[in-house]
């Protein structure tokens, strides 16, 4: 707003007083309140706004005269990368209580080494034991370098696209000797059922030793299972064996409910 005024007052100060015009601390008037007065003079007031200002993990608060969002960054020192974003933007005249929000966008290439996995295969020897193992050849993880773009937003980053590979070094396969050979006891066949008990390979009898193994052979389909004995059980007429139910899952469906099985300790 535009005003006209006639004045004998000789002062920008007593001009101001005269009219009751009252001026907050961080108000901007030109020329300064000490300049005498003279005909045609331009006063101009700009009132300060209370604003919000979060940038760079810092919170400020305070006053400005300032008319654009980007003259309040330049008055508090903010300065502005190529990437950065500013809410509201920085052409924006700001209101009474503005927030200002300014986010550090920030993107670089690097090259990081990442490992990559070795296979692992098994080999079945008759003369070892079922429970022996040996590593006949000691697997080695191989090793590429990735260069990746990386974006931070305020430091954090927030995406990575690869851009390109290097093989370093091939992974070695690790070839690992299995033993399968089982002196086994006499079998006893019968019925084999399930329930929830630890959730492995373990079962339940009343005939072979808890903390003992035995090898249960589904009669239907051929399959088998080690398992561990640590529970006493199943009461039944006809049934043998009592499977965890992670165990019975691995010879027949748990819809199966019973099934006709052979039972043989292992002795080794």
């Amino acid at each position: 707003m535009i005003f006209e005024i006639k004045t004998e007052a000789t002062t920008i100060a007593n001009l101001l007083q005269e009219k009751n015009i009252i001026l907050n601390e961080y108000d901007l008037i030109i020329p300064p309140k000490e300049t005498t007065l003279y005909p045609g003079i331009l006063i101009t007031i700009d009132r300060a706004i209370k604003f919000q200002l979060n940038a760079d993990d810092q919170i400020i608060e305070n006053y400005s005269a300032e008319k654009t969002i980007g003259g309040i960054l330049n008055e508090n020192k903010i300065l502005l990368g190529r990437l950065d974003k500013v809410s509201p933007p920085i052409n924006w005249q700001p209101h009474s209580n503005e927030k200002i929000i300014v986010t550090r966008i920030n993107i670089e290439e690097k090259i990081i080494t990442e490992d990559i996995a070795f296979k692992t295969i098994t080999k079945e020897d008759a003369k070892l034991g079922w429970h022996e193992k040996k590593v006949e050849q000691k697997g080695e993880l191989g090793k590429k370098e990735i260069k990746y773009s990386i974006t931070y937003k305020n430091g954090q980053e927030i995406s990575r696209i690869p851009l390109e590979k290097n093989i370093v070094s091939d992974p070695v396969t690790e070839i690992v000797i299995q033993g399968t050979y089982m002196k086994l006891g006499k079998a006893s066949t019968g019925q084999g059922t399930w329930y929830a008990f630890k959730g492995g390979m373990f079962a339940a009898s009343t005939s072979l030793p808890r903390g003992s193994y035995a090898r249960v052979t589904n009669l239907e389909n051929g399959k088998s299972v080690v398992v561990q004995i640590n529970d006493y059980g199943p009461q039944g007429k006809g049934r043998i064996i009592d499977l965890d139910k992670v165990a019975f899952t691995s010879i027949a469906s748990l819809g199966a409910g019973v099934i006709g099985v052979k039972v043989e300790a292992i002795l080794n």
